[in-house]
């Protein structure tokens, strides 16, 4: 089967120019200005169905294709707290944001410990929803803070990620090891960087002391080290040093956390939590700079119920890029090559993903989207089982209208 994209706006990290797409069976097989295609009568926007060949004529449509969205921080709440969210729900809603391959934190019930487990969550995802779904481990046995016999098992190679998500290790000689272990077995460390003894009173300094610990324990083993949801300008700013150096050191940020201030939400609870402009500011000029590697969505549901009692976190994979387009894109701060470079290349790239552009022989995983479409957020319209959201009512652009894979 054979299906063109024709006179569409392309959009990829290296190109953007209105031209045509040819996909055969799953994958590109062409990219041009024109490709002529079989003589078939075109019907616009919807196509012309024969045994062979399917046509896509986008002419007069202000639509953009670009390569599918790949998150590199998700949670599913699969299993034991699927009230939440779970795997088909969670694979929804990251469909309808454009995303095709998300990777799920290891805070479930039981904690995610296990190859065997992880395994069979991305089985089930597979036989859900089709999209690319992968497991991360624990660092620490059920994310208690010390036992790390678990890692030592594993094969090199046999997983991408391992992290204590939520909690973060707090002993600097269970950290170091744990350095140790994922760079003899090439495993990608991610780090909740979140220093317990200022939790409760003091979020930025918790944030940038562990950053701070974290640095200074992997410039003295090495591996990759990558910083989940960076939110303080002091974080990147250390980041950016030691980047500077030559360290594999990665970080994210959120769409959430350059769109609004603590102030504009009324200190939404979320960790880490929103900051100031000044914060806003520096983790954009950092996405401009490369020093932030991709955008995350730290999609994290939650009931009602549990919001009301204190649980941190927002649902993202819906909101994404429609937050990150009308703040960065129409705030006039990236190009939409550079967002899409954050949202699909990079991260594709670090899940080893074929994936992330609009090149021959990658695979036809496109998020399509009316840039000028103007709209209301509105949670009854989300498919995802949790609504809690600050953003509820907030105008935004870029509308993901579908997503192909």
């Amino acid at each position: 089967m054979q299906t063109l994209y024709k006179n569409i706006r392309i959009v990829d990290d290296t190109q953007d120019f209105m031209g045509c797409v040819l996909v055969e069976d799953g994958i590109i097989t062409k990219v041009a200005e024109s490709i002529d295609e079989p003589a078939f009568e075109i019907i616009p926007a919807y196509g012309l169905y024969n045994a062979n060949f399917f046509i896509r004529d986008f002419t007069g449509e202000e639509v953009v294709l670009m390569p599918a969205f790949t998150d590199l921080h998700a949670h599913f709440r699969d299993p034991g707290f699927t009230y939440k969210e779970d795997l088909e729900t969670g694979c929804e809603a990251a469909i309808r944001g454009g995303y095709t391959a998300v990777n799920l934190m290891p805070n479930t019930c039981p904690v995610c410990n296990y190859v065997e487990q992880a395994c069979e969550i991305e089985k089930r995802a597979k036989e859900i929803s089709g999209i690319m779904v992968n497991q991360t481990l624990s660092m620490t046995k059920d994310l208690k803070g010390f036992d790390i016999e678990h890692l030592k098992s594993l094969k090199k190679d046999e997983i991408l990620f391992i992290t204590d998500d939520g909690k973060g290790v707090q002993d600097d000689a269970v950290m170091k090891q744990i350095f140790e272990i994922c760079k003899e077995k090439n495993i990608t460390v991610l780090s909740h960087a979140e220093d317990s003894k200022y939790s409760a009173t003091d979020m930025r300094k918790a944030e940038n002391e562990m950053i701070a610990r974290d640095l200074r324990l992997f410039e003295q083993i090495g591996g990759h080290l990558h910083f989940c949801h960076v939110s303080t300008k002091e974080a990147i700013e250390m980041i950016a040093s030691a980047q500077m150096k030559g360290l594999n050191i990665t970080c994210e940020v959120t769409p959430h956390h350059i769109f609004a201030t603590a102030e504009r939400t009324n200190n939404y609870c979320v960790n880490p939590p929103l900051k100031t402009q000044e914060d806003i500011d520096i983790l954009i000029k950092a996405m401009q700079t490369g020093n932030v590697f991709a955008v995350a969505t730290d999609h994290a549901p939650h009931s009602a119920e549990d919001k009301e009692k204190g649980s941190p976190g927002m649902i993202g994979l819906e909101l994404a890029f429609p937050l990150c387009y009308t703040k960065l894109i129409k705030g006039g701060f990236l190009t939409l090559s550079q967002l899409v470079k954050l949202m699909s290349t990079n991260p594709s790239a670090l899940m080893k993903l074929n994936k992330g552009k609009i090149v021959k022989g990658m695979k036809a995983e496109f998020a399509i989207a009316e840039l000028n479409h103007e709209y209301t957020i509105d949670v009854a319209t989300m498919v995802s089982k949790s609504k809690n959201t600050p953003f509820e009512g907030e105008a935004v652009f870029g509308k993901i209208v579908e997503t192909v894979f």
